[in-house]
């Protein structure tokens, strides 16, 4: 049977007793203060170790929750009023009310691709393309003749 940590020091501790050492003296006063010493370490390691162990716990279930949460929000399922089959991205319905890159009317952006670097960018759909300017490159997308 192994012993833990707080077995072990209690075990030295034992032995230090055993030995009847003079309190009086220089030697036996540092063999009982180092003996002190490594009963309050040890009492904070094992405290420490529960306070782990508590944790290890705690974290689980909080990862056990965030599964839920992750599979509620990452839902394969479509929620879209589209009569069509989509996933949210590539839908075509003219109804869409559903923020994607679909290009229907009722999106609040669009994209464009920069003609200079051609990294594309996206932007609300009031805003005129000539007007901007690319954040990749830094260059205006108008051109100037």
């Amino acid at each position: 049977m192994e012993m833990d940590i707080l077995e072990k020091c209690a075990y030295i501790k034992g032995l230090a007793e055993g030995l009847n050492l003079d309190a009086t003296k220089p030697e036996g006063k540092v063999l009982n203060a180092i003996i002190d010493l490594l009963s309050d370490i040890c009492n904070t390691v094992a405290d420490i170790d529960d306070e782990v162990a508590t944790l290890g716990d705690y974290i689980e279930e909080i990862d056990h929750d965030l599964g839920d949460v992750e599979e509620y929000l990452y839902d394969d399922e479509c929620d879209c009023d589209c009569e069509d089959d989509c996933d949210c991205c590539d839908c075509e319905d003219d109804e869409c009310d559903c923020d994607c890159d679909c290009d229907c009317e009722d999106c609040d952006y669009m994209e464009a691709m920069c003609p200079s670097c051609g990294e594309t960018i996206c932007f609300d759909n009031e805003l005129d393309p000539e007007d901007l300017i690319c954040p990749a490159c830094g260059k205006a997308f108008k051109e100037d003749k």
